[in-house]
């Protein structure tokens, strides 16, 4: 059973909630050990929102971090606020704890390796990899990522172009250092889903009204469905392999320019993949929507 940490910016769109669906439903199936969520991304209402929609599927005791510096992002959410009428177990940005401290606590007690899905920005990682030693580990961060992740899955880039630009790697200039710090410095595999791969799936309409991911998806305008970026991500994530997830994966070295855009020189023996399609977009709509 995969034990996995969530990145997620939580911030304009609504993808980011059904990945947490998927994600949810793969934890209390005793599929994966979901052990924490970091919001990368932090607006007025972050944490009592997703507290709110964590708790509402049962699962109010996951624990939340946050960067609180992170609310300088450009798009505004829409979705957040309406979710605060209903019950939650944290009230407050203030109630969530720090990022990096979240994922150096984490890391430390796990007992076996852990995988990291990010569906958001990465300047809370590339901040966990020069993070000091303290009272979870003796280890800096770089060494305690090294010794205790397995793979991180992101949904990042545009990897069908040279020079191709997405929105969680060129958001500012704090996601682009962000970007440049994982690409570079981040020692273990790294399984890239890019924009290309989830933006004609779309996936997450014809629920329930009464289902809270139906008031997400509402709010922002997309209860017919939207796409799938991020829900693509978990689902790779939880696969035994690219392959059985319907993707063909492409070895090499990813790396981001200073301004946001994303290049990948092909290596068998490299660390980083992006995955490509190899089935219709039917075939991964469905997956999701069977998994909500």
């Amino acid at each position: 059973m995969k034990n996995i940490i969530l990145g997620t910016d939580w911030w304009t769109d609504c993808d980011d909630a059904v990945a947490i669906r998927l994600l949810a439903r793969a934890h209390k199936n005793k599929e994966i050990n979901l052990t924490g969520i970091c919001m990368n991304g932090c607006m007025e209402y972050s944490v009592q929102s997703l507290s709110a929609y964590m708790t509402d599927m049962g699962l109010g005791d996951i624990p939340i971090g946050i960067d609180l510096n992170g609310t300088d992002f450009t798009g505004h959410g829409k979705f957040q606020k309406p979710l605060c009428e209903y019950p939650c177990t944290l009230h407050s940005n203030n109630e969530a704890e720090n990022g990096v401290l979240l994922y150096r606590r984490l890391l430390a007690k796990s007992p076996e390796k852990v995988d990291i899905i990010e569906i958001g920005f990465m300047q809370v990682l590339a901040a966990l990899l020069d993070s000091p030693p303290d009272e979870y580990s003796p280890l800096h961060g770089r060494e305690l990522v090294k010794q205790k992740v397995n793979t991180l899955y992101a949904m990042a880039g545009k990897w069908d172009e040279e020079g191709g630009k997405e929105h969680n790697f060129c958001n500012n200039a704090r996601s682009i250092s962000g970007g440049m710090k994982v690409c570079a410095e981040w020692d273990t595999e790294i399984v890239f889903l890019g924009w290309e791969v989830g933006n004609s799936v779309i996936s997450g309409g014809g629920l329930d009204e009464s289902d809270l991911l139906y008031v997400i998806m509402k709010a922002r305008g997309n209860e017919n469905g939207r796409s799938s970026w991020d829900p693509m991500t978990v689902l790779l994530a939880l696969a035994e392999s690219p392959e059985k997830a319907g993707y063909k994966a492409v070895r090499g070295k990813a790396s981001l320019d200073e301004a946001g855009a994303n290049y990948f020189i092909p290596d068998n023996k490299g660390k980083h993949r992006f995955v490509v399609k190899t089935m219709p977009d039917e075939y991964y709509a469905d997956r999701i929507n069977k998994g909500i």
